[in-house]
């Protein structure tokens, strides 16, 4: 069974959150959802300026979202890679997040992790994210160093156990 969340007062039609593959058609969508996120203001903000995640991205990789109900918004994504095996992004729209869809996406992931027979995921993670992964059960593995220009901070590197 998948899990689900229902977003108080519901969508349109009061149902839960649900997950599906993304669609090269969601591209700008996953896009805008990177480039405005909060958590890239002040010094993270270069990071995510001109992201983009493109349709051939979504093509290529285990791309999911979090869509509320009867609206086809996208309320979250996030992206598996499967060789090696890596959690390459994950966003919560800054108007839903404390709502449970974070948790949420984890738990589709291990879903899709397990059903490509990974034993954990590796997560190298934006530094205000860590305590969010680590209270879904992600171990610390150490420290991956800053990489200038491209990323000006060192970021915490975590392994999320597949069972």
């Amino acid at each position: 069974m998948r899990p689900s969340v229902t977003r108080p007062g519901g969508g349109a039609d009061g149902g839960a959150i649900r997950i599906r593959r993304a669609t090269a058609r969601d591209a700008k969508r996953l896009t805008r959802l990177v480039r405005t996120s909060r958590a890239y203001e002040g010094p993270y903000a270069p990071m995510v300026a001109g992201y983009r995640v493109g349709p051939d991205y979504i093509e290529t990789h285990q791309v999911f979202t979090a869509v509320e109900p009867g609206t086809d918004r996208i309320v979250g994504f996030y992206s598996l890679v499967l060789a090696p095996p890596e959690l390459d992004l994950m966003f919560v729209a800054d108007d839903a997040q404390g709502l449970g869809i974070g948790r949420l996406l984890i738990g589709h992931l291990r879903e899709e992790a397990l059903r490509a027979g990974l034993t954990g995921v590796r997560i190298v993670s934006h530094p205000p994210a860590e305590g969010f992964y680590r209270s879904v059960g992600a171990r610390p593995t150490g420290t991956l160093a800053a990489n200038p220009p491209a990323v000006m901070w060192d970021r915490p590197e975590l392994l999320l156990p597949i069972a």
